[in-house]
């Protein structure tokens, strides 16, 4: 996790309903950990770069020069920083409470970025008690908010001992998982689904997600440096050892019954401590 030392804040505004405003800092609550990587020409190592060039003039165009359009039948109305900073939404700098629901209503399929949200004034009292009111009545706040040219819709809840304001996408913005193969539910039998359960209850446990880590990158990184020690001639191989090929690489079609009987089995002869996250 990111100390709050390390943290800048991106917005001010304050949290307002009835006649309530409690001055509020925003800070981003996540971070990517990706390395970073960039592209070159494979022959000789140089940097690719993309270059923003007008269609019209040919020329390279720097960003202060560049504005947004929309463009609607065969028509092109251009939007510049003046335009969209003149709209009412986006000059507000309130987080604008509509209705407080109970917390277990959301659904998580609509939570986007997240936002800590730290006390703007000398006193936290207004802070602390709209906090301790949303744990008491396990309620959540549904907020709107306008944040990089674009009105948002939010959750304001409580993390640990801070408020956090969690971007949420609008309905319209979440598809209906309509598949065919689904239009008709399979017959299950209870041995079936007590093997099912039986299974699920062997890899059962608390999350922790501090147990969990990126594979992946970690790889990748033990990967660079190998090559920044050794050179540029390193083979994947020589850096990793030989990956055993995928289990489901050509493999059998197994029986459902016979592979949850088969799960149950080996993850319950394995002592407990010794299993790793997937």
């Amino acid at each position: 996790m990111v100390s709050n030392s390390a943290m800048r804040a991106i917005w001010t505004g304050a949290i307002t309903f009835g006649l309530v405003n409690v001055p509020v800092k925003v800070y981003s609550a996540t971070e990517d950990h990706d390395i970073e990587l960039h592209q070159v020409h494979d022959k000789d190592g140089g940097r690719i770069r993309y270059q923003r060039k007008c269609e019209v003039c040919g020329k390279v165009v720097t960003y202060e020069h560049i504005n947004k359009a929309y463009e609607a039948g065969g028509r092109t109305v251009v939007l510049t920083d003046d335009d969209l900073a003149s709209l009412p939404a986006e000059r507000s700098r309130e987080i604008e409470v509509v209705e407080f629901v109970p917390s277990d209503q959301l659904d998580p399929i609509m939570f986007d970025r997240s936002y800590f949200l730290a006390p703007d004034s000398k006193s936290a009292k207004a802070y602390v008690l709209l906090r301790k009111t949303l744990e008491d009545t396990d309620r959540t706040a549904i907020v709107h908010f306008a944040l990089r040219q674009k009105t948002r819709l939010g959750a304001l809840r409580v993390h640990d001992d801070v408020l956090m304001l969690q971007a949420l996408l609008w309905d319209d913005e979440v598809r209906e998982a309509n598949f065919p193969a689904l239009d008709e539910t399979p017959r299950l039998s209870e041995k079936e689904l007590e093997l099912s359960a039986a299974l699920m209850e062997s890899f059962g446990g608390d999350f922790a997600p501090e147990k969990f880590t990126d594979a992946y990158q970690a790889e990748l990184r033990q990967l660079i440096e190998a090559k920044l020690e050794k050179g540029d001639a390193v083979d994947t191989a020589e850096t990793f050892g030989e990956q055993p090929e995928s289990a489901s690489a050509g493999g059998e079609v197994i029986d459902l019954m016979d592979a949850l009987r088969k799960s149950v089995e080996k993850n319950r002869a394995r002592p407990k401590k010794q299993r790793k996250p997937a």
